[in-house]
């Protein structure tokens, strides 16, 4: 009987540790179906999270994109040129290049005009500063010095000098000048055949401008070549005057001093 109870025992005692084991192992099973399905949860998270971001960026761009093409079209309005320049004809471009080149050519007649002038103004100037020393000189005839008067001379020969260069310069600008007004004639008349007739008209009216002015500087310098011509028959008549007057003396001086000998 005692042997029985014991066999008993030990059959109570396995199966409470079978009944154990049953239970821990359906504990860890259950654990590890929990941790399975937030592995899963956490893969469809992090999945979720990409698609979003890439939804995002795909967003961005597209807004980038649209305001792109606003301002494109902005400055495409706010440029009409831009978009004229597709219908621009073969005479509308001759238009502008004619305007273009009266604008160049009147620039060339300007600069060869204010040139010319100066000359004129310069050459003008070295003729009268020639004529006053010329005419100092006459005056002094007889009164100066031998050193006063070889410094008047040596002065008159530079001026002299100055005045052939000043008319030389005036020769040469006269040339480009002369040059200038035949290139913007022609430009006019391009000009109006190309129906410019404002620039036309503005280039011709440039061209009378610039002659004028030419002509009035031209004319001051012909009355001081008139009045340097002048002073050198004054010069010629003074000279032969003096020349005479030394005879004279000389002859004076020749009677009195036979006159005391007799």
């Amino acid at each position: 009987m005692q042997a029985v109870r014991q066999c008993s025992a030990c059959a109570s005692r396995a199966a409470g540790g079978l009944l154990r084991l049953q239970a821990d192992v359906s504990a860890l099973q259950s654990k590890k179906s929990v941790l399975r399905r937030g592995a899963a949860c956490s893969r469809f998270l992090s999945s979720a999270s990409v698609l979003i971001s890439s939804r995002q960026a795909t967003n961005r761009k597209t807004v980038q994109w649209k305001d792109a093409a606003q301002a494109n079209t902005a400055s495409l309005t706010l440029n009409p040129s831009v978009q004229q320049t597709e219908h621009l004809t073969h005479d509308s471009l001759i238009k502008r290049a004619a305007s273009v080149v009266t604008d160049s050519t009147g620039t060339l007649l300007s600069q060869s005009t204010r040139a010319l002038i100066d000359a004129f103004a310069n050459y003008t100037k070295a003729v009268h500063t020639r004529i006053a020393l010329q005419r100092r000189y006459l005056v002094s005839l007889g009164k100066l010095s031998p050193a006063e008067e070889d410094s008047l001379q040596r002065a008159i020969f530079v001026q002299k000098a100055e005045v052939s260069e000043q008319l030389t310069e005036c020769k040469r600008l006269e040339t480009t000048w002369i040059k200038a007004v035949n290139l913007c004639k022609m430009a006019a008349e391009a000009a109006y055949t190309s129906e410019a007739e404002q620039a036309s008209i503005t280039l011709r009216a440039n061209i009378q401008l610039a002659q004028s002015h030419v002509d009035e500087a031209r004319k001051m310098s012909a009355e001081a070549d008139k009045k340097l011509a002048e002073t050198k028959v004054e010069e010629i008549q003074r000279m032969a005057e003096f020349t005479s007057s030394l005879e004279d003396c000389d002859e004076h001086d020749i009677h009195e001093a036979y006159l005391r000998e007799d």
